[in-house]
């Protein structure tokens, strides 16, 4: 079997993808790049890789569709104590503490886009009037970057989050163009220091100057664009469900364990995850793994094993416990997860509050899925209220 599996609409994981990967806790796959590995399709086993160092992320060297390495993509692809050294630079500004402090900011700046949409009126683009702004001025603002460069800096984001969707000269090119752009911020920090993190990195951090910059790109890429899809397939979810959207409306409680489901429900990583290399011999769902076999973890489908999800199949807003790994796990737990889960909390709420009745301004068969792009989504997302009915 090829991976990355096909992609194909829809917002959970595709059933007869599902059907696949549920056939065995290993599937056997060759890469784009012509290299064997295995899918990790079982939840415990997802999480041994994840979190046991003898299964590493930096050692893979071998494809275009996850060509980001140690140098370029800060922590996703880099192992301890690379990796731990990293983290704890800037792990202080990423607390679930530091996320509740920043709610009532978070509260206040989805209103205000709110506000502005609705004064428009009907039909809008989710994506470009909501789910985009939110979390990429909530992103900004941490790392002292203009909102008004946004337009500058979200096509370099696009080509840089391309899995053979953009040309390769693109990328290259957005690349060297975020490069030099939080260059030239951090140079502007080192001179007259902000509020911001940048700033704070450069006080004694103990990282590079070009860690740094590292850092700046990829905190604006893993806080706005991650957050953005996952949003924008949470909000289609809703308007497919309008009894779950009504449910959540009456009882706003549920929100909260909510998000946790979308958390584990969507199926968000367009080229799978990232190739681990088995560094010592090793054990896994009951196969022997020898050093330098590859193995690549599948958090979509460890959030849908029936072994550690009752009902996988079914969408339970209330569910408890609900041990996904829609953030990771282990050492590799996304580090803006507080900041991601007040983001989508503080977005849910307030548009089940101000819409009464949103739903699909378009037929759903019309919408565009972002195809051949590391996170899945949706490239618009068209949607309509009656006039006079918002909140």
């Amino acid at each position: 079997m090829d991976f990355p599996l096909p992609d194909r609409p829809g917002v959970p994981l595709n059933e007869e993808h599902l059907r696949h990967l549920r056939g065995r806790p290993l599937v056997p796959v060759v890469l784009a790049s012509g290299h064997r590995a295995l899918l990790v399709t079982r939840h415990a086993d997802v999480r041994t890789v994840l979190s046991d160092d003898r299964f590493s992320r930096d050692a893979w060297k071998g494809g275009t569709l996850f060509a980001r390495t140690s140098e370029s993509l800060a922590l996703a692809a880099s192992d301890p104590p690379t990796h731990t050294r990293r983290r704890k630079a800037v792990r202080a500004w990423f607390t679930a503490r530091r996320a509740e402090a920043d709610r009532p900011r978070m509260e206040a700046l989805a209103e205000r886009l709110l506000d502005e949409m609705e004064a428009d009126g009907p039909p809008a683009d989710l994506i470009a009037r909501f789910a985009t702004p939110f979390p990429y001025a909530v992103i900004c603002d941490m790392l002292g970057v203009p909102a008004g460069d946004l337009g500058r800096l979200l096509p370099w984001v696009g080509a840089m989050m391309s899995a053979g969707h953009h040309p390769a000269a693109e990328v290259k090119a957005a690349h060297e163009g975020m490069h030099g752009y939080f260059a030239g911020k951090v140079a502007a920090r080192r001179a007259l220091p902000g509020a911001d993190l940048l700033s704070a990195l450069l006080d004694g951090s103990g990282l590079t100057e070009e860690e740094i910059i590292v850092f700046g790109a990829g905190l604006l890429m893993a806080g706005g664009e991650t957050t953005s899809n996952l949003l924008a397939a949470c909000v289609l979810e809703l308007v497919s469900r309008p009894g779950l959207a009504a449910r959540l409306r009456a009882d706003p409680s549920l929100v909260p364990s909510a998000v946790e489901e979308f958390l584990r429900w969507v199926w968000f990583a367009g080229t799978g995850g990232r190739p681990h290399v088995v560094l010592a011999d090793a054990e896994l769902a009951g196969t022997s793994l020898s050093r330098g076999d590859v193995v690549i973890p599948l958090t979509d489908a460890a959030n849908r094993d029936p072994a550690a999800f009752p009902q996988a199949d079914e969408f339970d807003p209330a569910r408890s416990p609900n041990p996904h790994l829609g953030f990771g796990h282990g050492r590799h737990m996304c580090l803006g997860a507080p900041h991601a889960r007040a983001e989508l909390q503080i977005a849910i709420t307030a548009l089940l509050h101000r819409f009464g009745d949103l739903s699909l301004a378009v037929d759903p068969a019309q919408l565009a899925w972002r195809e051949r792009m590391f996170i899945r989504g949706l490239w618009r997302l068209p949607v309509t209220w009656p006039r006079g009915q918002a909140r």
